[in-house]
């Protein structure tokens, strides 16, 4: 049996691999791509989701794949249904860091750090505070609350935030996906946390977001297309929300002349809240490690995509 795994994570892999167990390690996009071609298993995660997903979409022998990401936009699931292939993807390794940058999101839109930040970068000392929100019995609508959504949920709380959730069916006092809209005007902080599916594109709209509140801020950790873009450059150019902290845009990376950069109130952090955190590849090189052990033993895995649903 054949895998094709990183380079970059094979000193933490190789030691605990099984006997027989044929590897091939890739360092770059035409590697992966060369030698998924008869491979049974493949970890081909690249910095540019499109090369991770041609190079699954190459391996036409593969039985299972696996992914350090949650989002799965870039996989070709209806091609890995067809040929019966199992993917597994990362969720749970990345939540603790996604989590904390969103709760950063609500606390520097609060504080307006950014504008903070620019003011000592001119050297002004001033008494005007840009930003005077407390956190405390604000409220806080977290559309996905999933293994992310949670954390947020629990750290949000701590700062007396009311936190209402949206799951897909409503379970544990949350909103379904029917039920959220009609209330989307009583919080102060709206956080995407979903999975990206085809039912979440432009989940966030004009329609949505003329119903937010006026000070509002929009906090997406989750995909860029979940926004209908221009829809919120309008909102945020017009004041009809306080602003948006955006993890996540479309297309990433964003080019420079998008007018998204320059929407007023808008906060970019280029989709790095996954990556600030030091333990990615030991946590994703522990969860392989235990599916590989299922796999082979012909037991359960942890996180197995449903591919229909899209996670």
């Amino acid at each position: 049996m054949k895998a094709v795994l990183p380079a970059l994570a094979r000193p933490l892999i190789e030691p605990h691999l099984p006997p027989g167990l044929d590897v091939v390690w890739f360092t770059g996009h035409e590697e992966a791509l060369a030698q998924v071609v008869d491979a049974d298993i493949a970890w081909v995660d690249m910095q540019r989701p499109a090369w991770t997903g041609e190079a699954v979409a190459a391996g036409a022998r593969l039985k299972w794949v696996s992914t350090i990401y949650a989002g799965l936009d870039a996989f070709p699931l209806p091609l890995l249904k067809a040929r019966g292939t199992v993917l597994t993807n990362g969720v749970g390794i990345n939540a603790l860091a996604v989590a904390e940058y969103a709760v950063m999101g609500v606390l520097v839109a609060a504080k307006r750090f950014d504008d903070v930040v620019r003011t000592a970068d001119r050297r002004e000392w001033t008494i005007q505070v840009p930003g005077q929100t407390e956190l405390y019995e604000t409220s806080a609508l977290i559309i996905g609350m999933g293994a992310i959504g949670t954390l947020i949920a629990e750290r949000l709380r701590g700062f007396g935030v009311a936190v209402t959730g949206v799951t897909r069916s409503g379970r544990n006092g949350t909103l379904n996906p029917d039920g959220w809209r009609a209330r989307i005007g009583e919080f102060d902080w709206v956080i995407l946390a979903a999975p990206s599916t085809g039912e979440t594109k432009a989940m966030i709209g004009t329609g949505e977001l003329a119903a937010m509140k006026p000070g509002a801020w929009l906090i997406n950790i989750a995909r860029g297309d979940m926004v209908d873009q221009d829809a919120l450059i309008e909102a945020l150019t017009k004041r009809r929300i306080g602003g948006a902290f955006l993890d996540v845009v479309t297309p990433e990376p964003l080019p420079a002349d998008h007018p998204l950069w320059t929407a007023p109130n808008s906060i970019h952090t280029m989709h790095l809240s996954g990556r600030s955190q030091t333990k990615m590849f030991q946590r994703a090189t522990a969860l392989f490690l235990d599916n590989l052990a299922a796999f082979l033993g012909g037991r359960s895995m942890t996180n197995v995509v449903d591919l229909d649903a899209g996670y």
